[in-house]
């Protein structure tokens, strides 16, 4: 549910489904793979501030807490230059998250695969953006299991805690 509330910016409820992998086979189905470096204004758990680099564009969101069951929350987008996205990278605080996003058409949907780099080094994500939490959506063989809830996947949570960090 995405509502125009400035030209060039996104109010929205997100609503998201996050999945570790089975296999790489996303990558031989992706349309498209772009390198994203993002840190935080803000990582509160009931409020992130995000500034992203992805290509060449820059991007300020700004994120609610997540609903129960982590399904949905508030976000906001706005494109900006990228001269201010990287003098906001150098206020942001420790640590930036590194990765490449793959774009993968599946039915209606764009399967979102994200590979992390840096401190978070092995570490890879699918996400499917839904227009409702009961929304059907295409499964493919290569999603594992589901990781919507769990906070520990949450970017701004990767910062704090990076995958190369967590115990076995």
């Amino acid at each position: 549910m995405k509502n125009q509330c400035h030209p060039g910016s996104v109010m929205a409820v997100e609503i998201e489904r996050k999945f570790l992998l089975k296999g790489d086979h996303y990558r031989s189905e992706a349309s498209r793979r772009t390198r994203i470096r993002q840190g935080y204004l803000s990582s509160l758990p009931e409020r992130t501030v995000r500034v992203r680099i992805k290509g060449e564009i820059g991007y300020l969101t700004v994120k609610g807490a997540p609903r129960p069951g982590g399904l949905g929350r508030f976000e906001w987008e706005k494109p900006i230059g990228l001269e201010e996205a990287e003098a906001l990278m150098l206020l942001c605080e420790p640590g930036i998250i590194d990765k490449y996003r793959y774009e993968i058409p599946s039915g209606n949907h764009i399967i979102e695969v994200d590979e992390f780099l840096g401190e978070n080094d092995g570490l890879v994500l699918a996400e499917i953006e839904l227009t409702s939490e009961t929304e059907d959506y295409p499964r493919p063989e290569w999603l594992g299991e589901e990781v919507t809830g769990d906070p520990r996947y949450f970017n701004a949570a990767l910062i704090r805690q990076p995958y190369k960090t967590w115990a076995e």
